[in-house]
Order: C-alpha cells, then structure tokens, then sequence
C-alpha cells in the first residue's frame, strides 16, 4: 500500500479562536504525528481493494466513523495495535495502543497554525483551494504551499474529521471537521473554521488526516 507520510509535532501551545475570533483560550498540545497530506483516494482505494479513479485527490465522502474504521485498516496493515474499538456505534480508544487515529481538535489547529497567530499560515490564494479558484471537486494534494510543519492542504481543498464532539455541551452526536474546503469562500478558509456532521454522514468536501500519538483517543 502507498505510504501515508507523516510529520512529528513538537509539544507546545497556541492560542485558539472560534471562527468568528470573539472568544481565545491557550491550548497546550503534547508531542504527536500527523499526516502530510489528507488521505488520497488512493489509499482508501488499497485498504478496501477497489479501483481509484483520481489517485491523488483527497478521499472525501467518507463518514467520521468511516474514518475511524479506516484509522484502525492502516494500523492493521502497519501492523500497529488499533486504537478504536466499537460497540455498535460506541466508539472508545485504547490510550497504549500505538496505532492510528484522528487528530482532536487542539491538535488540529495548533498543527496547521504551525506558530502562526493569523487567520492563515499564508495567502489563502498561494496555500489553499478554495471557491475563488472555480473548481467542482478536489484537487490534487500538495498542489499549494505547505506551513512551516511542511502540512499540505490543511486550509482549503476538503475539511479534515477530527475525534471531538462538534458541540460537547450539546444532547447532539456530530462531531466536528476543520479548515475549509474547495467549495468555501476565502475568508471562511483559515485555522479556526469548524463545522460538524452526524457520524453517519458524507461530504462531498470532507476527508480525513491521519494522527498517531498518546493523545486525544477518546
């Protein structure tokens, strides 16, 4: 199978906002990976051994707890201990196993951030896929610029699944996804856009980036 390329993430701490920047709070992240790109059609097309029409394009229609299943696919086939386990669609986390999961969010905006404080770690037109540039789909990863963490396609192109919940104060079960996508105006495109959806759902514009690391398997 193709090699998912990851990233070590030094420990540290940012401030992280809400997509409108009223509200601000410092999250401290511990060591962690994460994947250079989101996962590819590619890839999702050799973990379930089916033909992949566009290789390099993001997968996207891809549930959340599609993602986890598929989290659990790439630690089998690296032969690394699963980190979800299922009870119908009760998902819990092992914290010893050393396989892969889903970034939370603190993780996700910190490694996009990548030490910026701006709404983007560049100009969204040279780092991000968005509706300006009048495509109808996905395009091809690692087409832009990457932060300074060396992270594609993490502002615009597909939104990524992290493993929070979208609202944990809320009776709702959606969780959340990050950074913007293909079909997004510029201004929505940047670190702290967050929305969410009902695990069971798909979106043309939302994939998954892969973590692996002791925190946030919950």
């Amino acid at each position: 199978m193709t090699d998912v390329e990851m990233a070590k993430i030094p420990a540290g701490r940012v401030l992280r906002g809400d997509l409108r920047g009223a509200e601000r709070r410092e999250i401290v992240v511990e060591a962690f990976e994460i994947g250079v790109y989101p996962v590819t059609e590619e890839q999702l097309a050799e973990l379930l051994g089916i033909p992949s029409r566009h290789p390099r394009r993001p997968a996207v229609d891809v549930s959340w707890l599609r993602a986890i299943r598929l989290c659990n696919a790439l630690s089998e086939w690296e032969g690394l201990d699963p980190v979800y386990s299922f009870d119908g669609e009760v998902v819990d986390g092992d914290a010893e196993a050393d396989g892969f999961r889903l970034p939370t969010d603190d993780e996700w905006e910190y490694a996009c951030r990548a030490g910026s404080v701006s709404a983007a770690y560049g100009p969204v037109r040279d780092v991000a896929w968005t509706a300006a540039d009048g495509v109808g789909h996905p395009s091809e990863v690692g087409a832009r610029l990457p932060n300074l963490h060396g992270l594609f396609d993490t502002l615009g192109n597909v939104w990524e699944w992290c493993m929070d919940a979208y609202d944990p104060d809320g009776a709702g079960d959606a969780r959340s996804f990050r950074g913007g996508g293909w079909s997004d105006a510029p201004a929505l495109v940047r670190a702290t856009a967050r929305r969410g959806g009902r695990p069971r759902e798909g979106f043309d514009d939302v994939g998954v980036r892969v973590a692996r690391g002791p925190v946030g398997r919950r």
